[in-house]
């Protein structure tokens, strides 16, 4: 248990803060399965369009790490263009 106020208001953010992140992470790992299982190649790169945006947004925030988003627009970028 906090013992200060200050204490206290920072369990309050950390709260906000998680549930927040915890939303963004969900919707970061929608948006790659909807690229992983796309049927069409437009349909692939619609999807992917929309990943890697986020993927800036959530690491530019600082919600995921700015080598995490790199790898992930790599790995999903491949898969789209080997998508026949």
């Amino acid at each position: 248990m906090p013992q200060h106020k200050s204490a206290e208001k920072r369990v309050r953010q950390i709260k906000r803060r998680t549930a927040l992140n915890k939303a963004r992470i969900s919707k970061m790992k929608t948006l790659i399965k909807r690229v992983r299982t796309a049927k069409t190649k437009d349909e692939a790169q619609e999807a992917l369009k929309k990943a890697v945006k986020y993927l800036d947004e959530l690491a530019a925030k600082g919600t995921i790490h700015k080598n995490k988003a790199s790898n992930q627009k790599s790995k999903l970028t491949k898969l789209v263009n080997k998508h026949a």
